[in-house]
């Protein structure tokens, strides 16, 4: 889908408020008495819940990842269960420069929803102006507070803004102040838990509609080294009055039960496990996760499947090589372990083609790998109907 951008003006308007949530400080600046202060709180509150609500309460939901949460890879998870996604986190300020830059790293379609677009920034007006050009396709304008990586503190943006809370709560404001779609944040938690329960609410107090809580801190990185933090997140349920999503743990569908259950939350983000396993939200789950000891059946799909499907979508939405061939990489990451060969023939292509993957997805099968994904069977058949944890 070719997006038609609105025009902007260089400066937006500040003065110009059409966005359905209110300001607590903004209010309160103007001389608003404390009871109206509190009596506006509350209808934002209020609009952020029906929001949520009009959008089905979705509850499995596609993490925001760099060059890897594009149009294709969406829809991928979106035909496996996933209800709702992040886009990739967007440069804003590179966005609002760069048409080339818009046309390769945003897209969507209509069936792509609903959908957060993510941006990361630390120059409100610069911000507002990216968001004003995508409201128009997307339910939320989220703004990454929680990039731990080298890149975001050499651009001062996203976990490193934990540091400066007065222009995240600026960068807040001005989106909730001038859009017409709600403004999300994704943060990671303080090492301290009253530092991070204060955290959420002061976005909360400055506009925002929806809070998505990695249960990390800014240092912890690996995540696989470090267990996020259910606790801190179920704290930060408890604190505030918009829906709240929990990021971290999620490997298959036990650990979305789980979470929904100790965390109170909303709904869960995952990331790095759909990226090797895109249909986990359909209850599939690869033999890392799975014992002798559980009762298991190997399902009617495997990896090798999901990368036919995706190269599909990707011949229906182009999207640059790289995120095709990074995705290739992760989805059939163990089959090349078995024959590495194959991976070798794939690193050697300085150009792809959809020919050339679809022959490796042929090669593989020839040689005969089998790795099917696999479904657990529990003694209650436990499912997600209508968003709740039967």
């Amino acid at each position: 889908m070719r997006l038609k951008f609105p025009s902007l003006p260089k400066k937006p308007n500040p003065s110009q408020n059409s966005s359905p949530l209110s300001l607590m400080t903004t209010l309160a600046n103007e001389g608003t008495s404390p009871q109206d202060v509190g009596h506006n709180l509350s209808s934002q509150i209020e609009r952020a819940w029906a929001h949520w609500n009009k959008l089905g309460r979705p509850k499995l939901i596609v993490a925001p990842m760099v060059d890897n949460s594009e149009l294709p890879f969406r829809m991928l998870c979106r035909k496996f269960g996933a209800e709702a996604a992040y886009t990739p986190m967007l440069h804003s300020r590179i966005f609002t420069e760069s048409d080339k830059y818009r046309a390769e790293e945003f897209t969507t379609c209509q069936e792509d929803r609903p959908l957060f677009v993510q941006f990361c920034a630390n120059d409100p007006d610069i911000l507002l102006e990216a968001a004003k050009r995508v409201e128009p396709y997307c339910d939320y304008v989220d703004i990454n507070f929680g990039c731990p990586q080298r890149i975001a503190r050499r651009g001062y943006y996203g976990a490193f803004l934990m540091d400066n809370l007065p222009l995240v709560k600026s960068l807040v404001e001005k989106l909730s102040s001038n859009l017409k779609v709600p403004v999300s944040c994704k943060i990671r938690i303080f090492p301290d838990l009253q530092k991070t329960i204060d955290y959420a609410k002061m976005l909360e107090e400055a506009g925002c509609a929806l809070l998505a809580v990695h249960g990390r801190t800014r240092d912890e990185k690996d995540g696989k080294k470090f267990r996020a933090n259910w606790d801190a997140i179920k704290a930060v349920k408890n604190a505030v009055r918009i829906p709240v999503l929990a990021n971290g743990n999620i490997r298959h569908m036990d650990d979305v039960h789980e979470c929904l259950k100790e965390t109170g939350v909303e709904g869960v983000l995952s990331a790095e496990t759909l990226l090797d396993n895109p249909a986990l939200f359909a209850g599939y789950c690869t033999s890392e996760w799975v014992s002798d000891e559980d009762n298991k059946e190997a399902g009617n799909l495997d990896q090798a499947d999901l990368v036919v499907e995706y190269l599909k979508l990707c011949e229906k939405y182009p999207v640059p090589w790289r995120m095709i061939r990074s995705h290739v990489h992760k989805m059939l990451g163990e089959w090349f372990r078995i024959h590495p060969s194959v991976r070798e023939d794939l690193n050697a292509q300085s150009k792809l083609t959809f020919e050339f993957l679809y022959d490796i997805v042929k090669r593989l099968r020839e040689l005969d790998v089998k790795m099917p994904l696999f479904v657990k069977k529990t003694s209650q058949d436990r499912s997600l109907t209508n968003g709740v944890a039967a």
